[in-house]
């Protein structure tokens, strides 16, 4: 929302008010309260009008500075909150000084002007972040007696804003408008299905607004040199959160709101849907699952889309009989085969389910200020949706899904929870705009507790549209509907980055696209991308996705792709692991990892893969690629060249190739399975170890699908000696391959050279290895 007509001027009809000072202040043990006049008070007589700002500075942890804006303090509280962590007893250091009062938590310190202009500047040590100066912080009054609190962060000269959700706009979200507000708009819009009041910028710290409603934010664009926040009332609240880098802040912000749970190792394997419209039943989908098998693809979960249940009664949690009149031994059939389960479901209930007269007879849904129901004939006729604010309706919702796990299935893809309206009232008086965004984050909780309750800890996953602050704590999520192209492609990974990096630790997407039939050269080109990603799932709206009705070769290329995910599991499972303990994304934007690069500011058409692996998918039917590689030497892991980076490149790769490169100093461990993804990954894996340096030290572990280390190494290089030192070892059997380099062993290991490297088998603690 805008405010003002440029510098000079204010909006017609607006009133705009700001502190002019430190008029008084109070400081205790945990926070400094401030008294901010909107005037400079001179004398006695000034004192008796205008608007005073009272602001609180705290802190919930180190880091970390909590600030508290009011107008009137006298509303009542509008539910619901976000969930956020504060540290027992925690208290941060207070000083206060002649011209200011500081206020310290860990690093990371906000300084208070007591003489003069109002004004407060944020430092990370002595580095400078940003700052609230004169005429930022304001409250509004509106030509319609609406008020709305404003505030205003400095950006600084090159500084890139990221985040506020899942966003298919640009990258770098400078010079664009961004309304906090769910709703279900497609890949292809400035509208996202997971919106989120948090934004980092690469000087290295984060804002988080702390308001489920809707928050404006004007990203350098009403004011360009600024950030400005808005929302409706009398108050407003935000965190700024420091770091000594760009990851150090993402973990902050994650143990402010919430670390991702960890998935279940086979929800990282390939998933099949029946897509949406399409015309299956039980024939189609066995022989969908027989036809992966028999072309030696590996299928881990199969996921039944909406006309699993009756058309025009969703939600009922019933099999339409008509097309699987034996769900349960058709079930069983299908985990015999050893495929995981997964069926759609949304918060909606159609007047035609047998679950409305349940659900209205308890007053399970949301209803209307007179007391009826809120129904509408969007979606399904005459649909309710369920209160989350009622724990019996949670309960009710949650003992019908437990009778479809009890039945076989495995998960829940949660889809919806955008379309919420706001005409309506709450079981516990939540207010409906702030419901609005924070509905999605009570339905998938609850159906993430309900999967995690009868299946048991870190065997819960669910497939979610939608999200808001905190949501990242129970995953998976997807990017909602796409087109069939490549600029939808391209989309869609912008949109998955812009999510990494407000903590979302697992993501995937529709790959060859939602919404019409990819071609078969897209659907290759997806299927690399898509299988390089978290999560993934192919998926379409009224195309059926199985390979072979695309061409034979894309047989080949999913084969070849889902094999290389399987072998890749002790890589990307350690990296999940990451996620869960620190709140660092799987899926990496460049200057998520390479923050003082300038050449990675703006990058979204690669990402990193964890910390060792860029991927640049290709986005031409041509085949070229263009991208970016930083400083170091670097190896194609599927070709095995070398490249020089701090420049650009431009390749052509046919489908069974892309640039997937690995980081120079680094140790990816490989499996060596290829057939599923949850396999005992210490067993017989390879330490691939590439361009280490001399006077490098690196590190690597191989997680067990509980998340536990079971092996870990460090590799020390001086000059042409190699030390390798066991941290950790079951005695299960692996080795280090060393790409490009002849290796001797000169004690602890036997050797095997091959044209391309030296693969080393390690049977000592120490091992020394020489480079010939």
């Amino acid at each position: 929302m805008k405010f003002t007509e440029g510098f000079w001027r204010v909006k017609e009809g607006i009133k705009l008010y700001h502190p002019a000072h430190v008029y008084d202040y109070e400081i205790t043990k945990e926070f400094i309260t401030v008294y901010a006049p909107a005037q400079l008070i001179t004398s006695r007589g000034q004192t008796l009008q205008g608007p005073v700002f009272t602001l609180r500075f705290s802190s919930p942890f180190d880091n970390v500075i909590r600030v508290q804006i009011w107008h009137y303090k006298g509303q009542k509280d509008k539910k619901p909150y976000f969930e956020f962590y504060k540290e027992e007893g925690y208290c941060p250091l207070i000083e206060d000084f002649s011209d200011n009062i500081v206020i310290t938590s860990g690093k990371l310190k906000a300084t208070i002007n007591k003489k003069g202009e109002w004004g407060v500047t944020y430092y990370y040590g002595d580095k400078y972040l940003t700052k609230n100066s004169y005429k930022y912080l304001g409250y509004a009054i509106m030509p319609d007696n609406t008020t709305y609190m404003r505030e205003q962060l400095s950006l600084s000269v090159g500084e890139c804003v990221y985040g506020l959700g899942e966003r298919f706009t640009s990258f770098v979200k400078n010079g664009q408008t961004v309304d906090i507000w769910n709703e279900d708009g497609g890949t292809i819009s400035e509208k996202a299905y997971k919106n989120i009041p948090f934004y980092i910028t690469n000087r290295g710290y984060g804002v988080f607004v702390n308001d489920p409603g809707r928050v404006s934010f004007e990203i350098a664009s009403e004011n360009v040199e600024r950030v400005q926040f808005s929302v409706e009332g009398e108050y407003l609240e935000y965190f700024i959160i420091g770091g000594s880098n760009m990851k150090n802040v993402l973990e902050n912000y994650t143990k402010l709101t919430g670390r991702p749970q960890l998935p279940p190792a086979w929800s990282f394997g390939l998933w099949l849907t029946t897509s949406f419209i399409t015309n299956y039943d039980e024939k189609t989908v066995t022989s969908f699952i027989d036809g992966m098998i028999e072309r030696d693809i590996p299928l881990h979960v199969f996921h039944f889309d909406c006309f699993w249940m009756e058309e025009m009664h969703w939600v009922d949690f019933e099999w339409d009989k008509k097309v699987f009149p034996e769900p349960f031994k058709m079930l069983n059939g299908l985990k015999e085969k050893g495929i995981k389960i997964c069926v759609w479901i949304n918060p909606y209930v159609s007047q035609l389910s047998k679950l409305f007269d349940e659900g209205k007879e308890k007053g399970y849904f949301l209803k209307k200020p007179n007391g009826d129901i809120w129904q509408t004939d969007d979606w399904q006729p005459g649909m309710a949706i369920v209160d989350f604010t009622n724990p019996e309706a949670c309960k009710w919702y949650a003992e019908k899904l437990k009778e479809l796990i009890k039945m076989g299935i495995d998960c829940f893809k949660t889809d919806f929870g955008e379309r919420i309206p706001t005409d309506v009232v709450y079981f516990d008086g939540s207010d409906p705009e702030k419901m609005h965004n924070y509905y999605t984050y009570l339905y998938n909780k609850t159906v993430y507790e309900t999967l995690e309750e009868a299946l048991g800890k870190g065997n819960a996953v669910v497939f979610a549209r939608s999200a808001t602050a905190g949501s990242q704590k129970f995953p998976v999520h997807w990017g909602g509907d796409c087109l069939a192209s490549y600029e939808s492609m391209a989309e869609t990974l912008r949109g998955g980055l812009s999510l990494s990096l407000c903590g979302f630790g697992f993501w995937s997407h529709d790959i060859a696209g939602f919404e019409s039939t990819a071609t078969p050269d897209l659907y290759k080109r997806w299927v690399a991308f898509g299988l390089l990603s978290s999560h993934s799932r192919l998926h379409g709206n009224s195309a059926y996705k199985v390979p072979w009705l695309y061409d034979e070769e894309a047989v080949d290329v999913l084969r070849f792709f889902t094999k290389l995910k399987c072998r890749l599991m002790p890589y990307i499972f350690s990296t999940a692991v990451q996620a869960t303990e620190r709140g660092i994304p799987v899926l990496r934007p460049m200057v998520l990892e390479f923050p003082n690069d300038p050449a990675c500011l703006y990058l979204d058409r690669q990402y990193m893969l964890g910390e060792s692996l860029l991927v640049a998918p290709v986005f031409s039917e041509d085949g070229y690629v263009e991208y970016y590689v930083p400083e170091g030497i670097w190896t194609n892991i599927l070709t095995g060249e070398k490249i020089e980076g701090g420049k650009w490149r431009k390749e052509k790769h046919g489908y069974f190739s892309l640039p997937l490169l690995a980081r120079p100093n680094t140790i990816i461990p490989m499996g060596s399975v290829d057939t599923r993804p949850d396999y005992d990954y210490a067993d017989n894996v390879v330490f691939n170890v590439y361009h280490i340096d001399s006077g490098e030290t690196v590190k690597s572990q191989v997680r067990n699908t509980e998340g536990k280390a079971e092996v870990e190494i460090e590799v020390r290089r001086d000059k042409d000696v190699i030390y390798v030192t066991k941290i950790k070892d079951t005695k299960k059997p692996w080795s280090l391959y060393f790409d490009s380099l002849k290796i001797e062993a000169l004690s602890g290991a036997s050797v095997e050279a091959d044209r391309k490297g030296s693969r080393v088998n390690v049977y000592a603690d120490t091992t020394v290895l020489k480079v010939i």
